[in-house]
């Protein structure tokens, strides 16, 4: 029965930790570029959106669509990166398994 308790209680901390860290990601930040850095987005680890650089030379009134599709690939290299740092910070306790939900 003590070897129960005793693995209980690691059970819990290790959730406590996990919840620390998914807490802590909300304070990391990544940027997504393209064009060459022409566009830059920067995310936090909840994957909000906290600012987006776009240079005057991306900008051509007669080719919107490539503005947007600049933009667009620059969030979604964000996004993936956001996934990374989320994958490698809670990988520490999940042993880099994947849990639906967690992360």
């Amino acid at each position: 029965m003590n070897n129960m308790n005793q693995m209980m209680k690691q059970v819990k901390k290790m959730q406590e930790q996990m919840m620390k860290a998914q807490e802590e990601l909300v304070h990391k930040t990544v940027e997504g570029t393209a064009g060459g850095g022409v566009v830059n987005v920067t995310v936090n680890g909840h994957k909000k959106v906290l600012d987006i650089t776009i240079k005057p030379e991306a900008v051509d009134p007669e080719d919107v669509e490539m503005l947007q599709d600049l933009i667009i690939t620059a969030v979604n290299d964000a996004l993936a990166k956001v996934d990374d740092v989320a994958n490698q910070d809670m990988g520490k306790f999940t042993g880099g398994m994947k849990i639906p939900g967690l992360f």
